[in-house]
């Protein structure tokens, strides 16, 4: 008789427990991982809808529809022959308590890092963007920042707990170098006078062809350390509608996988998706997006062996 519990799943609608069916595990530190995705179930930042507390559940539940490929379209190889990945489940702090999870969040990726394992991270809102930021500069060094959006967040007015503020205090905290950073997709008011980032606003990044984007960028960033944060509202609502604070006129999705995938080469170090907000979401289009890009953000890491 067969053993019906050893099958392996290939359903797009059952066990999605972890990102990918990837092992999960309690303790990434214990593991011979190369990778560790790690959720981050927080949005008590945001100042639009929330939500996105539920993001990383979501994602991982619309990775089911990705898991069963072998050779994830178009990489030429698969992720697993590539890199050890395990799912190291959603980050525990005390609920309504930002400080705790500001310093839960720093030590939890630190200590990711210090066993020399690379993080991605499922956001909650893109405040936490920040944490992961200080965790990585430990590590790393100062960083460049290559920053999805379709806000630019770098404002000085919001409260000490904002996912509207992280590459204001950034910079300043010597974190990354706002100069040889960029912003792909912006689309909302900024002060253009004094912004120290290099910024590819919405249009362009819709009018030029990916590989020019990708060059441009690689130009900026060169040999450095690179932390690439990817907020899901910059796909225009029409692929990513379960988001806190939507706008109109983004790239496709499609656009941004080119773009993900032509950055090849890059001295990748650390990654996050955020902003996914399943209350507000269609068809689970949006945590689709966000699977996908993980997924792509994970080949980009791997594809590091062939450089």
């Amino acid at each position: 008789m067969e053993n019906v519990f050893s099958r392996k799943d290939d359903s797009l609608y059952s066990n999605p427990y972890s990102f990918l069916r990837l092992p999960m595990v309690k303790d990434p530190t214990q593991t011979e991982a190369d990778i560790v995705i790690l959720g981050m179930p927080y949005d008590m930042a945001t100042t639009g809808r929330s939500g996105a507390r539920l993001g990383p559940d979501a994602v991982r539940r619309a990775s089911v529809n990705l898991a069963w490929e072998g050779f994830r379209y178009p990489w030429p190889f698969d992720l697993r022959d590539r890199c050890h990945i395990v799912d190291a489940g959603d980050l525990v702090f005390t609920c309504g308590d930002s400080e705790n999870f500001l310093s839960m969040a720093t030590d939890a990726a630190s200590q990711v890092l210090a066993s020399n394992k690379a993080l991605l991270t499922l956001g909650g809102d893109h405040f936490v963007t920040l944490p992961l930021l200080r965790a990585h500069f430990a590590k790393f060094g100062q960083m460049a920042l290559i920053h999805f959006d379709a806000h630019t967040d770098t404002y000085s007015q919001g409260s000490q707990y904002d996912h509207g503020t992280m590459f204001y205090h950034a910079p300043r905290e010597g974190l990354i170098d706002a100069s040889s950073s960029v912003q792909i997709g912006i689309r909302t008011d900024y002060d253009r006078d004094n912004h120290e980032f290099n910024v590819i606003c919405a249009e362009a990044a819709i009018d030029m062809p990916a590989e020019d984007i990708a060059n441009h960028v690689k130009a900026l960033v060169g040999s450095q350390p690179v932390y690439l944060t990817f907020d899901i509202d910059c796909l225009d609502p029409a692929f990513a509608p379960g988001t806190g604070t939507p706008v109109i006129g983004g790239v496709t999705s499609d656009k941004a996988l080119r773009i993900l995938r032509a950055l090849r080469g890059i001295n990748l170090v650390g990654m996050d998706v955020v902003e996914v907000s399943p209350p507000f979401d269609n068809s689970e289009i949006t945590a689709l997006a966000g699977a996908t890009i993980v997924t792509e953000l994970l080949h980009l890491w791997a594809s590091k062996s062939e450089i």
